[in-house]
């Protein structure tokens, strides 16, 4: 079942790339207590991903930021050493959080899980963008299809907050 409005995000855990490399970071750890932006992509370095989703997020960082929100993440199904390469690639580091859901347990647990094995691409996340008030998702927009940013994207997500 999907998670929806109203939901608390179930327990998971992501990998997140520190000094000392991946270490693990719970849902509880990352989501408690705090007002989160947090928006998933298919893929780290995918045209729509990397040249139309992630780019409306940075651009509007300051203005998500201005509006109460404690942090800006990105998941995706990708691991942590290509989610760090992303974050040094699109200028994101120390701006977003990225958090690698490497074997997708976040995205089958919230029913947002993608499967790109027609694609040769395996077990990915949906689109989608949320925000999160200690662990609950007050607002959410999923994308009907993977190639499209619309519904998910920062100036969309601007409207809500």
């Amino acid at each position: 079942m999907q998670t929806n409005i109203g939901d608390m995000l179930p327990q998971a855990t992501f990998r997140v790339m520190t000094s000392d490399g991946p270490q693990p970071k719970t849902t509880e750890e990352i989501f408690q207590g705090k007002k989160i932006v947090l928006f998933a992509v298919p893929g780290a370095f995918t045209p729509t991903c990397h040249k139309n989703h992630f780019p409306g997020y940075l651009a509007n960082c300051d203005a998500i930021m201005a509006r109460g929100v404690d942090s800006i993440m990105v998941t995706s199904t990708n691991d942590p050493f290509v989610m760090s390469a992303w974050a040094d690639a699109t200028g994101g580091k120390g701006k977003i959080e990225f958090l690698s859901d490497g074997n997708g347990d976040f995205a089958k647990a919230t029913g947002l899980a993608l499967d790109g094995t027609g694609f040769g691409l395996g077990l990915r996340s949906k689109r989608y963008a949320m925000i999160v008030n200690d662990g609950k998702v007050e607002w959410m927009a999923v994308e009907d299809s993977p190639s499209t940013a619309n519904a998910s994207g920062a100036e969309a997500l601007l409207k809500h907050l």
